[in-house]
């Protein structure tokens, strides 16, 4: 599989070239950064500080190396990631895309293009996440309805978005299997006064430091707690788990796919 990583200088970007570049049976062939970078031009290797030269160039023009490669994943912006949606779509380029924060009309761009080639948007591209939210769903049928669910999503200070795009993902989860409403149902955090609003799902988010993720989800009884957790110490598992992603969307036909298809779920 020949492959464009985006943004190679950005926190996901380095681990993800760093990941595939270690992998068998994968390619870099191009990176792209953001026009005007001063690493634009550069080997991707140097750029992502791996240690290592790949013999892959970094450009901002991704029309100019598009069609080298068979997959791309990026872990960019949401306006270069609708960029790159345009291009990949116009090319048939099998594209995972684990950047968050895209408007309701955005994510409906995804789904269009799906039409035309195999694609995923996760949020969360750890195995293990996504195995959670099997684990979460079993949960919610067995006993969501006898208990008070509680999420709690921890990120770095420097986290663009609240809640997260994995806790979003637990809210779809969450509402698909108790047959609740994103609009009329979920709640973000608590304030004043008075008792918790029967049924509702709460979602709390904590900013700080560098703690790359956790994500809890309480399901809150009398006399007892279950808690489901994960736990990333680092953000390996996403560049790992994106590039198994990447792997797993060259086999398949045009469509829109998850992370838990990965894993048979």
């Amino acid at each position: 599989m020949k492959i464009i990583v985006t943004a190679p200088r950005g926190k996901m970007g380095r681990l993800v070239t760093a990941a595939a570049a270690k992998r068998e049976g994968v390619e870099i062939v191009a990176g792209i950064g953001p026009s005007g970078r001063d690493y634009i031009g550069k080997d991707i290797g140097e750029v992502a500080g791996i240690g290592q030269t790949l013999g892959a160039p970094v450009t901002d023009d991704l029309e100019s190396v598009i069609d080298q490669c068979d997959a791309i994943i990026d872990f960019s912006t949401v306006e270069m990631g609708m960029k790159i949606l345009e291009c990949a779509r116009a090319h048939k380029k099998v594209l995972l895309t684990g950047t968050t924060g895209f408007s309701e009309e955005q994510r409906q761009a995804f789904s269009d293009a799906a039409k035309d080639i195999p694609l995923m948007v996760a949020a969360n591209t750890s195995m293990q996440v996504n195995l959670m939210y099997r684990l979460i769903e079993m949960a919610a049928k067995a006993i969501g309805d006898t208990t008070d669910i509680e999420v709690v999503d921890m990120h770095d200070r420097n986290k663009l978005d609240a809640p997260s795009g994995t806790a979003s993902d637990i809210c779809d989860v969450l509402c698909d299997a108790l047959g609740k409403s994103k609009k009329d149902d979920v709640v973000y955090g608590h304030a004043g006064e008075g008792p918790r609003e029967e049924g509702s799902l709460a979602f709390h988010s904590i900013r700080g430091g560098d703690w790359p993720s956790s994500h809890t989800v309480y399901f809150i009884g009398n006399g007892e707690r279950l808690e489901i957790t994960h736990h990333a110490v680092n953000w390996t598992c996403f560049a790992e788990g994106a590039v198994t992603g990447a792997l797993y969307l060259m086999k398949q036909e045009p469509g829109e796919y998850t992370m838990q298809d990965c894993l048979g779920l």
